[in-house]
């Protein structure tokens, strides 16, 4: 059994990990919630989320639980500190969790990685200035954004009341023939139910938050054999790739 920690911030779309779980054999996700505060998708809230005092609050229950890792499992309270605050923000993490330690954010430029993809669309349902954010955020990483769109939601309670409908609307909008992957960044966002469709919609990978978060934390503890035929292109067998 492989033990991956999440620091999730408020209630809004964490059922989408027990949801994980049953589809991933020999891994557990246990979850600690930590004050949401403000949850608006502003720059200025999502920067007091992932104060480090809010996140280290969280971490001595995770370490009870047996984790192996640690993912702050919120997408624009890593990203809104920019590309080395966000370092930053996990290094301090992984300090007072003991273990290691790392983000939503950095969850995506290393699953941008893993299924190949050198340009990619965004499909944010934040604001557009700070889907801009995010765009910045990739693009110090390496990673070119041919195209991105702002849902324009103003809290994150807003967007936990998005259906799959509502997502699959989202992606199709955000992708450009130019991108080999499309990137959905909002763990208030539901997308573990209906990541098959998001794929078979615009025919290639869809990186969702919640989904990506599990594959970061299963990575930092080397877990990297879980897959499942349900959660997208990043949980495939590598051979299914090439098919």
């Amino acid at each position: 059994m492989t033990t991956v920690g999440l620091l999730y911030p408020g209630h809004f779309a964490e059922d989408d990990y027990p949801r994980m779980e049953t589809l991933l054999t020999g891994v557990n996700v246990p979850i600690v919630h930590t004050a949401t505060g403000d949850d608006a998708l502003r720059a200025d809230a999502l920067l007091e989320r992932g104060s480090v005092e809010r996140l280290s609050a969280g971490v001595e229950e995770l370490r009870l639980s047996g984790a192996e890792s640690v993912v702050w499992a919120s997408t624009g309270g890593s990203f809104a500190y920019g590309w080395e605050g966000a370092q930053e923000q996990i290094r301090s993490l992984a300090v007072a969790a003991g273990l290691p330690a790392s983000s939503t954010s950095f969850g995506f430029v290393h699953a941008v990685r893993e299924v190949g993809a050198a340009r990619v669309a965004v499909a944010a349902t934040y604001p557009e200035d700070v889907t801009e954010l995010f765009v910045r955020f990739l693009g110090a990483a390496g990673v070119e954004v041919v195209g991105s769109l702002a849902g324009g939601a103003a809290t994150a309670a807003e967007v936990a009341g998005w259906g799959p409908e509502r997502v699959l609307e989202l992606v199709r909008a955000a992708d450009r023939p130019g991108a080999q992957a499309v990137l959905v960044p909002d763990t208030a966002l539901h997308t573990v139910g209906c990541l098959p469709e998001l794929e078979a919609a615009v025919g290639k990978p869809v990186l969702t938050a919640n989904q990506v978060t599990v594959w970061e934390g299963l990575r930092l503890a080397e877990r990297r054999g879980a897959w499942s035929a349900d959660l997208g292109a990043l949980f495939a067998r590598k051979e299914e790739w090439a098919e």
